[in-house]
């Protein structure tokens, strides 16, 4: 079935070499832009548009026209794309309607070389604008996906491009309109067709690196990072034409026949299968003498479906929870909340580039009128000044109005999904837990915290971790990076981080079934009892803290043994020989008052669980100041890199290396006065009373 997107909504490609129908009710220009990592357009060679319709991997209409289609192989992308947008604009002069608001909503519609539909997008909503990013295909773990944007521009391509980061925008604005005026009419061939494994062939310079992608609320990077998936950064490829300029407008496309990303489950496609190379697969070709027949070879006799409802003039699409790809509906929310977080990133990233922008215009403008001395006498310097200090003004209000409306939307969105969201995405204060049940199978991911930007304090991105979890936790009970001046008193933020551990302990035993999580605590000094009362009095400890150096080195020793049965069982293929009395279930150690109390052998054991316990299934939580083990110096920098650091109250700590923000991070605290944590760690303890007769 086709993926019906709406605004903000992603689907996966399950394919490389694909085609972009537009269908709109009056002729428009089709083209596209190739951004990097950030997004940002380098140059003009790094635009299809009718004036230059071939960049490699892509080829667009010379027309103005009411339909087109674009082919893309994405394989033939270089390494250093890593989006690709997708936009109309309607022509400048003319006669025409001049905005978007004035004709039927355009449609695009994303398909296979077979024709096969993968999704659709109706872009509503448009008033004034002239212009439109329509759809965003991005590249996410060396696997692709498209975006429905549908971002509008009252002022045309030239604003488009602006936006994009494209300093020559206005001039390849009028050369787009110029060539089209000039009617270069060419009708875009779809691309060759797949070739077997062994006839396929790339320059090359022309062969993707191996690109990674960051960012989002799924954190298991570098202990600073919100980096959910890891792998080898893009490499620079000599003889490229993206290494220098861009990419040679020039050029064909080239062909590729691999396959991007993993297999993506898809539901059957309505209407009899039609082969790539049949005859009613095939469109004509240019020059061919017949026009190219538009309509999907296999609905070719059924009526098309009628169009989704506009939304009013001026407003946004209602946001529904769920609304993301996925089975089930967890897995859609948690989609849901991803593409929130990178909305947000996005949004945010283009109202900073915006205001930079403005910036940098202001101060050439008044550089270049100080620069003539003529500009000194009489009244024509100050002239000057006040004009770059409007026009100044006058972009960082636009750019301010449309970071406002993206917000607007997101919040939006964000009130109707976080009600919705199932215990292990919700904050302590949502009703969902007064409900809550012991669950029969383990989640996706936990929420540990909440992720929010300066631009956007009012707004909340969940942090969801994934489960289970690989990396180690450390909850960062030291003054270094706090934000929070009210909080002088070491004692006091060493309290805080220990309650911080305990709701997330509580939360992690909360989503996994009864007898499939356990805890362990190590408090040499017993200075974290008060805290750790909720997990000591409703028994859901697998035993009392242990306490002294004797507690520690048994501890310790207990968690390395079952690290090193596990890994020799795995190892050898001979799971079914571990001791019967082995807890096969996953382990949580909370490591409270570190380094006090640890001796050089029990930091070596402490490293070791890091290192290899989360293949098996042994976590640490650390709840520890990192200045008071400066002592042990370089020894333990592995140890800190090794775990996700988390902090008791808001820090300005997880960095986001996909677009460079820095992300202000906030636990996910107990309403003050709640009894939500003991009830849930009641009903907690009763399941494991029953699991265990």
């Amino acid at each position: 079935m086709t993926a019906e997107l709406v605004r903000g909504q992603n689907h996966p490609l399950p394919q490389a070499r694909l085609e972009v129908r537009v269908s709109a009710g009056e002729p428009i220009v089709a083209g596209a832009t190739l951004g990097d990592e950030q997004g940002k357009v380098r140059g003009v060679e790094w635009v299809a548009h009718p004036g230059a319709p071939t960049l490699p991997g892509i080829e667009v209409s010379k027309q103005a026209a009411a339909d087109h289609r674009l082919a893309f192989d994405l394989d033939a992308l270089p390494g250093t794309v890593h989006h690709v947008h997708v936009l109309l604009a309607l022509p400048a002069g003319g006669g025409g309607p001049g905005r978007f608001g004035a004709v039927a909503a355009p449609s695009v519609v994303v398909t296979g070389l077979d024709g096969a539909e993968i999704a659709g997008y109706t872009i509503t909503g448009l008033n004034a604008e002239s212009a439109v990013v329509a759809l965003e295909l991005y590249r996410r773990q060396d696997a692709w996906k498209v975006r429905a944007v549908g971002q509008g521009y009252a002022g045309g391509l030239a604003e488009l491009f602006a936006d994009q980061g494209l300093p020559q925008a206005q001039q390849l604005a009028a050369g787009i309109n110029e060539a089209v005026a000039q009617g270069l009419a060419r009708s875009v061939a779809a691309p060759p067709p797949r070739l077997p494994d062994g006839e396929r062939t790339r320059p090359a310079a022309l062969a993707p690196g191996s690109d990674q992608t960051h960012a989002g609320p799924v954190s298991q990077g570098a202990a600073d990072h919100v980096q959910p998936h890891q792998g080898n950064p893009g490499t620079s490829r000599p003889g490229s034409p993206y290494d220098g300029a861009g990419p040679q407008s020039g050029a064909a496309p080239q062909s590729s026949g691999h396959a991007v990303g993993r297999s993506v489950p898809q539901e059957g496609h309505p209407g009899a299968p039609v082969r790539p190379d049949s005859a009613a697969a095939r469109p004509a070709a240019p020059g061919a003498g017949g026009p190219i027949d538009y309509s999907h070879p296999a609905r070719q006799n059924v009526a098309p479906p009628p169009p989704a409802p506009p939304a009013a003039p001026g407003h946004s699409a209602q946001p529904v929870a769920g609304d993301a790809t996925g089975w089930t509906m967890e897995e859609r929310l948690y989609n849901q909340v991803w593409g929130m977080f990178e909305d947000l990133a996005r949004a945010t990233a283009a109202y900073r580039s915006a205001v930079d922008f403005a910036d940098s215009r202001r101060e050439q403008e008044l550089d270049k009128a100080l620069s003539d001395p003529r500009s000194r006498i009489g009244g024509q310097g100050d002239a000057a000044r006040e004009a770059a200090q409007a026009k100044h003004a006058r972009l960082a209000e636009q750019a301010r109005a449309a970071l406002d409306r993206d917000l607007a939307q997101l919040m939006a969105e964000s009130d109707v999904v976080e009600p919705a969201l199932p215990p292990a995405y919700a904050r302590w204060d949502n009703p969902v837990w007064h409900g809550y049940r012991v669950p029969m199978e383990t989640p996706m991911a936990v929420r540990l915290g909440d992720l929010h930007l300066p631009e956007s304090e009012g707004l909340r991105i969940p942090m969801l971790v994934r489960l289970p979890l690989e990396r180690g936790l450390w909850i960062d009970s030291g003054r270094a990076g706090s934000r929070d001046d009210s909080l002088a008193d070491a004692d006091e933020l060493r309290r805080l981080a220990m309650d911080t551990a305990v709701a997330h302990a509580a939360r992690l035993l909360a989503v996994h079934p009864a007898g499939e999580f356990t805890v362990h605590v190590i408090d040499p000094a017993g200075s974290g009892a008060s805290a750790l009362a909720p997990l000591t009095q409703s028994g859901v400890l697998a035993g009392p803290p242990a306490v002294g150096a004797a507690g520690v080195t048994d501890m310790l020793a207990r968690l390395i043994q079952r690290v090193d049965l596990v890994q020799m069982a795995v190892r050898g293929g001979a799971a079914d020989s571990l001791p019967p009395d082995l807890d096969t279930a996953e382990q949580l150690l909370i490591v409270n008052d570190f380094p006090h109390g640890f001796d050089d052998r029990a930091v070596t054991q402490l490293r070791y669980l890091a290192d290899e316990g989360p293949a098996v299934g042994v976590h640490l939580m650390m709840v520890a100041d990192r200045e008071d083990a400066a002592a042990y110096g370089p020894l333990l920098d592995p140890l800190w890199r090794s775990l996700l650091r988390l902090t008791p109250v808001p820090d300005e700590h997880l960095a986001d290396p996909w677009v460079g923000h820095a992300w202000t991070y906030e636990p996910v605290t107990v309403p003050s006065g709640s009894q939500i944590l003991h009830q849930v760690l009641a009903q907690i303890a009763a399941a494991r009373r029953s699991w265990n007769r």
